[in-house]
């Protein structure tokens, strides 16, 4: 009789634990995005026509940045904090090291922002992935 309770418990055990698995997995399934905040500037026209880092020939009328801080090929979406306006650009370039920027866009992505008059503006970064966005501006 001892064997039986002993054999019921374990099985007990082992469902209560395949439980847990499993909702555990489920938690870790849901990622968080991450969200960088900083001040970002865009490019002077000097710079159109050259290469970026990524091997891509510059060119002020699409929505691309330079970032030191995310990988190249990352599609980031970009708010300009003051107006509340987002744009979506990918990641293609890199900044002089030792700049305190975050990113600089395009002259395009800042019209589009709202920041050309100002020159900089405050932005906040969240980080997409390596595929591109559905709604890209």
């Amino acid at each position: 009789m001892t064997g039986y309770r002993i054999f019921f418990i374990l099985l007990f055990l082992a469902f209560s634990f395949t439980g847990q698995a499993q909702t555990g997995k489920s938690k870790m399934a849901k990622s968080k995005t991450t969200i960088l905040y900083g001040q970002a500037s865009f490019y002077a026209n000097k710079f159109h026509g050259r290469r970026t880092a990524s091997g891509e020939t510059f060119d002020q009328k699409k929505f691309t940045a330079a970032c030191n801080s995310l990988p190249l090929g990352t599609w980031i979406k970009v708010t300009n904090l003051k107006n509340k306006k987002v744009i979506y650009v990918k990641v293609n370039d890199r900044l002089h090291p030792k700049t305190r920027r975050l990113l600089d866009l395009t002259r395009a992505a800042a019209q589009k922002l709202g920041y050309i008059k100002a020159g900089l503006t405050r932005v906040k970064i969240e980080v997409l992935g390596k595929t591109r966005p559905i709604h890209t501006t």
